[in-house]
């Protein structure tokens, strides 16, 4: 019993109270952090929190101020934009306490002064990193890099910064190059994103799906280049490892589409369809539109017939740009039954559905069947837009029939649809024609009132006509004036 009683005192000796000094000290700083904080809460916002004040807090527990408690510090004059009284707790930071100062205070501190748009106060608390006994890296220099490459200023300091880093041994990793590309993608500078991706490539270094992407995108918004240009690019991307998601496929498409290069879009339809992604009704849409205006009308009934196969469910630019392939294959009763069909599935025709069925009928000369079409168009409550009326009022005019092509002008006025007078001249010279000059000056008096000017063929139409003009009464000189 005595040997093991004292076999105890010996471990409570020199094993016990280590370990509650561990715990009191853990306690204690708590305390004294938490004792900061009322102290903080309590303060006057109208004056400085003095990094005395943090000392004496901690000082009451026999404690030096912890790294978190300077953190807290900072993040409260921050919230505070109490930014003049940053510098004290800086140099408090810097001078007299001697611990190894967290990144991320710096990190904070950076992004709180580009909020603040204080770039250069956001460069030197970069370059002043090393003396709070801190070794920076990729992460205080990213964030730094983000700020900069918001705006043309920041971007004239990203070399210079660039320079000062490597001399602060700091390793360029591959989170900052992608930072690069996306700003100098951003910025239209898509040939330096290249050359920092080709870098990236000879130093070994993984590329990020997106620097791949960025650059893709960046490449598929400029006008200037051709499909020639991109596709053998978007080729050499893959060679290299990039995996595209549908988002960059459709980039692509769409860019191809622009450049009137619908095979190629549709190509890269399939090659996105042999990588396993199954293109979405987007996808189908924009390769319809491609292969339609090039012509290529067989592949648009497989492409229609395939998204259908896919179990996509078609809706109203699928629609429009199937009715348009049909409409330039003369096949208006297709057409038609395809509005049928939309109907059917609860995809209502839009008056752009209608107005390429309408071209179609005017053009054939069908006017009755055109005033039924429109009438329908009417009933279903879509409205006519001035294409709608154009087509009409062109066709009419085709046939001869000027006064009802002339209430319709009257209609388009009165909609102040319109603010060209392409399609009124020939109404007015249809007039003029038939010696109905008095109609004719009334309809050029309510263009006038619109600021419509006829063209030169109105006034030679109205000055030759064989109709005896009063032009003590009439309102030519008038409109002229």
């Amino acid at each position: 019993m005595v040997r093991g009683r004292s076999r105890n005192l010996f471990l409570r000796k020199h094993r016990r109270w280590p370990h509650k000094s561990k715990w009191h000290q853990t306690f204690t700083q708590k305390q004294a952090m938490q004792s900061f904080k009322q102290l903080v809460a309590q303060h006057d916002p109208s004056q400085p929190i003095l990094p005395s004040s943090l000392v004496r807090s901690f000082a009451l527990y026999e404690l030096h101020p912890t790294p978190q408690a300077y953190h807290f510090l900072i993040k409260t004059l921050l919230q505070n934009l109490r930014f003049n009284h940053i510098p004290p707790v800086l140099h408090h930071l810097e001078r007299l306490d001697k611990f190894q100062t967290p990144e991320y205070i710096f990190t904070d501190l950076i992004k709180a002064y580009g909020n603040a748009n204080r770039i250069q106060d956001a460069v030197d608390i970069f370059y002043r990193i090393p003396k709070f006994r801190c070794v920076p890296s990729a992460y205080s220099l990213n964030s730094l890099l983000a700020l900069l490459c918001r705006n043309q200023y920041g971007l004239k300091l990203v070399p210079q910064v660039l320079s000062k880093s490597l001399l602060m041994n700091i390793r360029v990793e591959e989170s900052t190059l992608t930072i690069l590309v996306s700003a100098l993608c951003r910025m239209n500078k898509v040939g330096y994103a290249i050359e920092i991706l080709q870098h990236m490539i000879d130093e070994g270094l993984g590329v990020n799906y997106k620097v791949f992407s960025f650059i893709l995108s960046s490449i598929c918004a400029k006008r200037d280049l051709d499909g020639e240009d991109v596709i053998p690019f978007f080729r050499e991307l893959r060679n290299l490892g990039f995996c595209p998601a549908m988002g960059d496929y459709n980039s692509m498409i769409r860019f191809l589409v622009k450049k009137g290069r619908g095979l190629d879009a549709w190509n890269v339809l399939n090659q996105m369809k042999s990588d396993g992604i199954k293109p979405g009704i987007i996808s189908y849409n924009m390769v319809l539109y491609g292969v339609i205006a090039g012509g290529e009308y067989m592949v648009a009934d497989d492409l229609f017939d395939e998204l259908l196969m896919l179990g996509l469910v078609p809706d109203i630019y699928t629609y429009n740009a199937y009715i348009d392939a049909l409409c330039k294959l003369n096949k208006v009763e297709e057409g038609i039954k395809m509005v049928a069909c939309m109907e059917e599935l609860q995809c209502k025709p839009n008056v752009l559905t209608y107005n390429m069925l309408l071209d179609v009928i005017c053009k054939a000369g069908e006017m009755s069947r055109a005033r039924e079409f429109v009438a329908e168009m009417k009933y279903k409550g879509i409205e006519m837009n001035f294409v709608s009326y154009r087509i009409l009022i062109d066709g009419l005019v085709s046939k001869g029939e000027i006064l009802e092509a002339h209430g319709l002008v009257e209609e388009v006025l009165h909609k102040c649809f319109c603010r060209q007078s392409l399609t009124f001249d020939e109404v007015l010279c249809g007039l003029c024609e038939r010696r109905l000059v008095c109609e004719a000056l009334e309809l050029l008096r309510k263009m006038v009132d619109k600021n419509i000017s006829p063209g030169a063929k109105v006034w030679k139409a109205l000055l030759s006509s064989e109709t005896k003009l009063n032009f003590d009464k009439t309102t030519l000189i008038d409109l002229i004036l």
